[in-house]
């Protein structure tokens, strides 16, 4: 194709995976100019999103020395002044940017120490056609570059042309690594090859859904919606073609799963637990520690029905953190054992294990079960008991970690498995359990971090979910509160009132050691810190780097209250059970996510006493920052709050995400926003595999030919996940 040789074909496909015009088809822009849209300076401010501004930078001047020098370029259009500021590139930005010089610039407008910025501008010479202007002020730029009085009140900017787009009003914009740019691909050269592939086209684009569907659900064609994604020719088709393609890329993702899950269905029969027995019923009537919620009840009623149905149970189970997902566990586990079969619980740290076990053990008291626990560390004459007992079927519930997929791990007869925390395993170390009985075990997953329903129809979609979202009785909201590490005193005040009542106190710091590039706290100046200003009281710490042994060794001295603070990175996030925690102090709050955030503060509260989480963070922060750190203050909703996550940050960012095994790479949809095209192309998803269950119809043949072609596998995680 014209403008691609080697070295431009070599760098597209290692940076951005486009091997075939297909993939060059598939590579949506990522933002638009508006040609016809350019603001005046005296117009914007600092909540504004991107803007298009026409004008010449009147002066430059270097500020600071070494790694904090930065460049500040001042920018008019005769209404205003703006600062362009470049902290990288500055060579670069030097050698090609003139004073005096028409400018055409994008970029996100913002407010420092009382001033207009734009960092990092995109900037490009001005077309002819577009003029710098300021219609309240009657001043413009003349072809000479000096700024003339004019009684005249000039009329909008003309529209300019779009690379390759015959006269449109949009530029595309493209994402380009550093390495593209630096190899002569950047955003305008991707627009470039994109009109010639264009061109290449004699007939339109072949249709990728059933013209029913496209009917149905008023969408344009495909070969529209293409040319339209890459070179708008209106507002409005701009907004038809993005609706067309992330209904179909939501659609065939819904699609995909919608099969498997319905394919395992068929597949895999499972086993039938017909009986609620004497364990069921005498933990229920006598050992039960309290009274369950309502929406315990209703858990295990669905997980009841699940495992009586002769279907292969896949259910998820959502709860906040605290809501009781552990007692629930038992009771489903306590039904498989009525049944004659075996349970097995897979957490994914040693500590979480064995926290489990002892729960588990302090529920059951007296009961005659043998709960067992294998992890790494459990070796020789006790490991091979334990595991000869597995055969034999005197070990009725199993807890342990990634050991228990080992393929020495034998069971008489599995019936139940149960996935705590299961996005951090993989699919693959899921499935050898799975695979651990004749008849495929019913499969129960847990999760404390609340997926909000878009992304679970996404990640999940092929597995039942349950929620519980009700607390157990008795247990007191935490208070959160949001303080500035310059009012450290008042920090101290509330750990010295806490540690007085012989409470414990978690402090997590964003990282292990201090560093050039990043002003934030770090653990061990922390550490050092902790000890100087409590010396009465003992100091544990715990990071990532540290050995697994001496990890746990550290963790369950804090655990046993042989230590009061434990300074920690987010390795604590999950698996530490302390009820007499009850303050949880994050330094650098800023730099975690909305989730980690209410996962760490879901460490305290899990006693009877009143707990607290205080959000340390500098004195100047972003607005974006500040909405963030007040929804922690405001909420405790685990639902609430990842919904907020979802839309501030993205699914990508959001824990677990990324090796969740989803069947394709979202290209164009977003789950934060277009949840409604989501239940509709689900909706349309599962119409078709209704009435197409042996994909025969010819209608749907393009259908079904477009599905082959998109998933990247024959490998049936679906049925595994």
């Amino acid at each position: 194709m014209q403008g691609v040789g080697p070295h431009r074909a070599e760098l597209l496909e290692k940076e951005l995976g486009i091997k075939t015009l297909g993939d060059l088809l598939s590579y949506y822009p990522y933002k638009y100019v508006d040609r016809s849209r350019i603001y005046r300076i005296s117009d914007i401010d600092g909540n504004m999103p991107y803007v298009q501004l026409c004008g010449q930078i009147l002066s430059m001047e270097s500020i600071g020395e070494g790694r904090g020098r930065r460049l500040v370029a001042h920018f008019s259009d005769g209404s205003g002044i703006i600062d362009l500021v470049w902290f990288q590139g500055l060579k670069y930005v030097e050698k090609s940017v003139t004073c005096r010089k028409s400018y055409l610039l994008f970029g996100k407008p913002q407010v420092f120490n009382g001033r207009l910025q734009i960092a990092h501008p995109e900037i490009e010479d001005a077309p002819q056609d577009v003029r710098p202007m300021a219609r309240t002020t009657g001043y413009l730029f003349d072809d000479e570059g000096e700024m003339n009085r004019t009684t005249d009140q000039p009329s909008a900017p003309s529209a300019t042309r779009a690379e390759g787009g015959d006269g449109l009003s949009f530029r595309p914009f493209y994402n380009t690594s550093e390495r593209m740019k630096k190899g002569t691909i950047n955003s305008a050269m991707m627009a470039k090859l994109t009109a010639n592939m264009f061109k290449l086209l004699k007939e339109p684009l072949r249709e990728t859904l059933p013209p029913y569907i496209v009917q149905k659900h008023h969408l344009i064609s495909y070969d529209e919606a293409v040319r339209n994604i890459h070179f708008p020719t209106s507002a409005d088709l701009l907004r038809k073609a993005q609706a067309r393609l992330k209904f179909e890329e939501l659609f065939y993702i819904q699609l995909n799963i919608l099969r498997y899950a319905r394919s395992r269905q068929l597949k895999y029969r499972g086993l039938v637990f017909g009986t609620i027995g004497d364990m069921f019923n005498g933990f229920y009537h006598d050992h039960l520690p309290f009274e369950l919620t309502g929406a315990q009840k209703r858990v295990i009623r669905e997980i009841r029905a699940d495992m009586k149905s002769g279907r292969q149970m896949n259910r998820l189970l959502q709860g906040d953190v605290g809501s009781g997902k552990t007692l629930v566990a038992l009771m489903c586990a306590l039904i498989a054992i009525d049944n004659g079969c075996q349970a097995c619980i897979m957490a994914p740290t040693e500590i979480l294990a064995e926290q489990h076990v002892e729960t588990i053990r302090n529920f059951l008291g007296d009961m005659p079960l043998r709960v067992e626990l294998l992890t790494g560390t459990v070796k020789g004459k006790k490991r091979t008991e334990i595991l000869d007992s597995l055969v034999s079927g005197k070990v009725n519930i199993l807890v342990g970690t990634h050991a228990v997929i080992e393929d020495s791990v034998v069971f008489s007869r599995l019936g139940l498995v149960i996935i705590d925390e299961q996005h951090r395993f993989g699919v693959a170390q899921r499935a050898k359990l799975w695979m651990k009985n004749e008849v495929a075990p019913h499969v129960l997953v847990m999760t404390a971090t609340p997926i909000p329903r878009t992304l679970a129809m996404t990640l999940y979609g092929d597995l039942d979910v349950s929620v519980i979202d009700e607390l157990p009785p008795g247990r007191k909201p935490i208070k959160t509160v949001h303080m500035f590490d310059a009012h450290r005193q008042n920090i101290y005040k509330l750990m010295n009132h806490e540690l007085s009542l012989g409470r414990q106190i978690y402090i997590v710091y964003p990282l292990i050691k201090e560093t050039e590039k990043m002003d934030m706290k770090d653990l061990e100046a922390g550490y050092e810190e902790i000890n100087a200003a409590f010396p009465t009281y003992k100091v544990s710490k715990v990071h990532g780097k540290m050995k697994p042994a001496e990890k746990d060794s550290e963790m369950q001295r804090f655990a046993s209250h042989e230590t009061h603070i434990l300074v920690s990175t987010t390795v604590i996030e999950v698996g530490v059970n302390v009820p007499n925690a009850s303050v949880m102090i994050i330094e650098n709050a800023e730099r975690f996510g909305l989730s980690q955030l209410h996962q760490l503060r879901g460490r305290v509260g899990r006693g009877a006493d009143q707990s607290y989480c205080v959000l340390v963070t500098k004195y100047q922060i972003s607005e974006e920052t500040r909405k963030r750190v007040q929804i922690m203050v405001d909420s405790t909703d685990g639902f609430e709050i990842a919904e907020a996550d979802l839309k501030l940050r993205g699914p990508g960012d959001l824990e677990g995400t990324q090796q969740s095994g989803m069947a394709f790479d979202l290209r164009i949809a977003n789950l934060a926003r277009d949840g409604q095209i989501l239940t509709y192309a689900r909706a349309a998803a599962q119409e078709v595999i209704d009435g197409d269950p042996d994909e025969s119809n010819p209608q749907n043949d393009v259908l079904w030919q477009r599905l082959r072609q998109l998933r990247k596998d024959n490998i049936n995680w679906g049925a595994i996940s």
